[in-house]
């Protein structure tokens, strides 16, 4: 059996449940532990549901098993003796390792984030599918249709700004914060090839935004806050017809769900301080300094 963690926030757990389905994919019995991966966080909780997403559920007592962390005395002291027989595997890097899609036996703990780990024609297709919703099995607020009208009626870009909580002094030793001059500089790429361009701004610091990004070809999108908000956002970036991502999963599955063939995406060069990530970036992405 394969257990999967489920961790961090909504870009993050569908980077998981996309190795999920490759996993099952490929004959494997896979499981999703939606429970410990949210034990000490207190901003993050489950959200897959949003999609009307179901996935088979790990018991505690199946984590337990592949982890080799039974409480009980005698289980203590064999592991004292002997040491863990867990079949826990930690991502340690953020490359792409082949064994993971190898493996028949494990506990995954990690983020997952490359496309090269959900490869399979099929299960790119589900992936599609299943993220890929139609605005009006998300979309209930006349904003959310009035920005879709603009974004279909448009060179419309997406810009997107993650600053709150990158702000944090221990987040921000392993984020980088993408700077005013990374997005001038994208802005610029953008607008060489588009120079109509519309950028539709989707961000968690509207203030800073409007300070920054002024003009009649900036649009600063703020939704009601609901419990779908964050599916809406990414519905709505991904139909723009191109991409600003800042160094967030959530700007990245925004500019993969997007189905233009044409599309640009401008990336950051540098996703974060303390890994490798190499393996995040695709074929269609434009790295810029951040």
């Amino acid at each position: 059996m394969i257990i999967i963690q489920l961790k961090g926030g909504l870009g993050n757990q569908m980077f998981q449940y996309a190795l999920y389905k490759e996993l099952q994919h490929r004959g494997r019995e896979v499981k999703i532990d939606d429970v410990n991966g949210f034990e000490n966080d207190e901003l993050r909780v489950p959200v897959l549901h949003r999609f009307g997403i179901e996935y088979d559920r790990a018991t505690q007592e199946e984590v337990v098993a592949l982890t080799d962390s039974k409480m009980d005395i005698f289980s203590r002291i064999r592991r004292k003796l002997t040491g863990r027989k867990t079949f826990r595997i930690d991502e340690n890097e953020g490359i792409f390792n082949p064994q993971i899609l190898e493996v028949e036996n494990a506990y995954l703990v990690g983020y997952w984030q490359s496309e090269k780990y959900f490869s399979s024609p099929e299960v790119v297709a589900q992936i599609q599918e299943v993220f890929g919703k139609r605005p009006q099995e998300i979309m209930h607020d006349s904003v959310s249709w009035s920005t879709l009208q603009q974004i279909e009626c448009s060179e419309s870009v997406s810009i997107h700004v993650r600053r709150t909580d990158y702000l944090d002094a221990e987040h921000i030793k392993v984020h980088n914060l993408c700077s005013e001059q990374y997005y001038k500089n994208a802005i610029q790429k953008i607008r060489q090839v588009h120079p109509n361009a519309v950028f539709f701004i989707f961000s968690d610091d509207n203030e800073w935004c409007k300070n920054h990004f002024k003009g009649p070809h900036f649009i600063n999108v703020e939704l009601q806050e609901g419990e779908n908000t964050d599916v809406s956002d990414m519905i709505l970036m991904s139909k723009c017809k191109h991409h600003i991502m800042a160094n967030s999963s959530f700007s990245w599955w925004s500019a993969w769900l997007n189905d233009n063939p044409d599309k640009m995406i401008i990336a950051p060069e540098k996703w974060i301080n303390n890994k490798n990530m190499d393996d995040i970036y695709t074929e269609r992405m434009t790295k810029v300094a951040i």
